[in-house]
């Protein structure tokens, strides 16, 4: 290559982040995003083979986002700098989603909520139980994942679940749990369990508006279904 000449991956990282720039990310397909993000984090090297790569290994944009550090790094062209970036951006949008969230006047359906949810523990490997804790107007007041399981069974007991809520002196709560599976049809210990939990929380004086189960793209909602 001339001295004097740039390298061709220099011209290419002006004009993605141009684009992004000029319009936001609405008109970036997966792979171009990715390739966006990488330019902050992977210096002196062309983003997209790497990118690529990515989307080869793990299928779309949310699922390497969704990923953990050991399994990003098997993938050729990213360290755990470049990993460790990429998890930062997903705990970004949970924070940031988190207070959307908080932002709301009241919040009273699962849809209000499901940004978060979605951002919180879809795509976990290990089953985990979430309460969102809520005011006596309905406002998110704070957040706790209660339990982390194992792939096929989250265990708490109503119990702990009313004492947490008490501790955050919730006037409400919603409960949300992630299937790894990718199925959010909710069990039988599922139904059983929120049931529990929403007669312990009424003997005291605090509502469960829901029991939201975040699956593989999809959702189930206890209370929409009428389980609860």
């Amino acid at each position: 290559m001339p001295q004097n000449q740039k390298p061709s991956y220099l011209g290419h990282r002006q004009r993605i982040r141009e684009k992004f720039a000029a319009g936001g990310l609405d008109h970036f397909l997966d792979h171009e995003t990715l390739e966006l993000l990488l330019t902050y984090c992977i210096a002196r090297r062309d983003t997209k083979p790497t990118a690529w790569a990515l989307m080869k290994r793990f299928g779309s944009l949310a699922a390497v986002l969704d990923a953990s550090v050991e399994e990003l790094c098997t993938v050729k062209g990213i360290g755990e700098q470049s990993a460790q970036f990429l998890k930062l951006i997903r705990a970004v949008f949970k924070t940031y989603s988190l207070e959307e969230v908080k932002n709301k006047i009241t919040v009273r359906t699962p849809e209000q909520v499901l940004e978060y949810c979605k951002a919180s523990l879809a795509g976990n490997a290990d089953e985990c139980l979430e309460l969102i804790f809520l005011s006596v107007r309905n406002t998110v007041i704070g957040t706790e994942i209660v339990s982390q399981g194992s792939l096929d069974r989250v265990s708490v007991s109503p119990r702990k679940i009313v004492e947490r809520a008490l501790a955050a002196k919730a006037a409400a709560l919603i409960l949300v749990h992630n299937h790894p599976s990718g199925d959010p049809t909710p069990s039988m210990d599922d139904v059983v369990l929120t049931k529990e939990v929403a007669r312990a929380a009424a003997l005291l004086g605090i509502t469960v508006h829901d029991h939201i189960i975040i699956g593989k793209g999809a959702h189930y909602s206890l209370k929409a279904n009428g389980k609860i």
